[in-house]
């Protein structure tokens, strides 16, 4: 992919929550768009709707006006079955949370949406594997969340979501649990999933020092885009992916 063909847009989105007989209007007409293979950071202070926006662009969160083309795809569009199953095929998701399941072993992890999604089970497994290599996990594929670091459970959580090789892959504060130097390996991990795999990667986040790994930084405030900026990697050559390519997997 292009890394300057355009994944998804978003035009006049509008959302609007009730509380009690008042309403909050957390999205007031917003226009987004993101490419293919660079990672484009929504940033903003809680409750400026960072995480109700990338809910309405990649089909979780309907909005009350507005419209979401990705991949071409008027998702909003879409009847719920064929919504979910965009999702599934294209889409990528990396909470806070981690949101692992505790019986299931890392490996098993990314194994289990792979057979969602169809895969025959030897395929799967070798899939899952090939994603946590990638991640740096090869030596924990068979150990289970409590036996893992907070950096560990986010890093199996990225090789879920790399597996199915999303074209689009959106993360929600993916490094707000975690200390300096393991968020600092996840956002890495996020880079490359925009510069090697081509995935337009959307995340949010209110750390500054995630910044300068960023293509593109949107600041949200009181519903409204305040700031949309590119960044200048050449003034930041620490940031660039290349240099910090072999400390991927130290962590």
């Amino acid at each position: 992919m292009s890394s300057n063909q355009t994944a998804i847009r978003a035009n006049g989105i509008y959302k609007r929550f009730k509380t009690g007989r008042s309403h909050i209007e957390v999205l007031k007409r917003v226009d987004f768009d993101a490419n293919h293979g660079e990672v484009t950071m929504v940033m903003g202070p809680s409750g400026s709707g960072k995480s109700t926006l990338v809910a309405a662009l990649s089909g979780l969160l309907k909005p009350d006006e507005g419209h979401v083309t990705a991949l071409d795809q008027d998702i909003w569009s879409l009847r719920s079955g064929r919504l979910d199953k965009f999702r599934l095929d294209h889409c990528g998701f990396i909470f806070q949370g981690f949101n692992l399941f505790s019986a299931l072993t890392a490996l098993q992890q990314v194994e289990i949406i792979l057979k969602y999604q169809g895969h025959p089970k030897h395929l799967a497994r070798e899939k899952a594997a090939n994603a946590l290599m990638e991640v740096g996990l090869e030596n924990r594929m068979h150990q289970r969340p409590s036996e893992l670091s907070g950096g560990e459970k986010q890093r199996v959580a990225i090789a879920r979501a790399l597996a199915k090789d999303p074209q689009l892959l959106f993360a929600d504060e993916p490094t707000s649990a975690l200390d300096g130097e393991n968020g600092q390996i996840v956002i890495k991990l996020l880079q490359r999933a925009a510069k090697q795999h081509g995935a337009a990667v959307i995340c949010v986040t209110h750390d500054p020092r995630l910044e300068a790994y960023a293509d593109r930084v949107i600041h949200l405030e009181d519903g409204r885009i305040l700031d949309d900026r590119r960044v200048d990697h050449a003034l930041a050559p620490a940031a660039n992916p290349a240099q910090r390519q072999p400390e991927l997997i130290e962590a």
